[in-house]
């Protein structure tokens, strides 16, 4: 698994709404501007944020972006998961079901659906809110 720009600039995107706060709409060419990320990438991020209800958002002199809800009510897992698709680590495990025809043979899925789980738990347990308070290099160690 390997996350793109996209999912990376989502989160410094979703940071930077919850760092610059005070109630007020913010205009995308100050988030371009901090960010260095073109406009243009950041309406697609926010497509995809506006579209799951994570973005408010007005047009106008004062318009912009704020997030919908508090930074400690974002998990990065779910935010990955919107911009990135699945974070299962093969195929098989990108459906509920999995309909693979070699499933109830397969002497590797129990890794594969082991690495899985650690990933959604890890991601799921980190918040904007973390991120924007807590991040130093090694806070984020997960312990299994």
């Amino acid at each position: 698994m390997k996350i793109s720009t996209r999912g990376r600039y989502a989160l410094r995107f979703m940071i930077d709404l919850a760092q610059h706060n005070n109630g007020d709409y913010i205009a995308l060419k100050d988030i371009s501007s901090r960010q260095n990320i073109s406009i243009k990438y950041l309406e697609q991020i926010t497509s995809l944020l506006s579209k799951f209800g994570f973005l408010l958002s007005t047009r106008g002199p004062k318009g912009g972006y704020k997030l919908a809800k508090a930074p400690d009510a974002y998990k990065v897992g779910d935010v990955l998961r919107i911009t990135e698709g699945s974070l299962a680590p093969v195929a098989c495990l990108e459906t509920e079901k999995n309909i693979c025809e070699r499933y109830g043979e397969c002497k590797t899925i129990a890794l594969w659906e082991g690495l899985y789980k650690v990933i959604n738990n890890y991601l799921d347990s980190i918040t904007i809110d973390d991120l924007l308070n807590k991040a130093e290099p090694g806070s984020f160690v997960y312990m299994i």
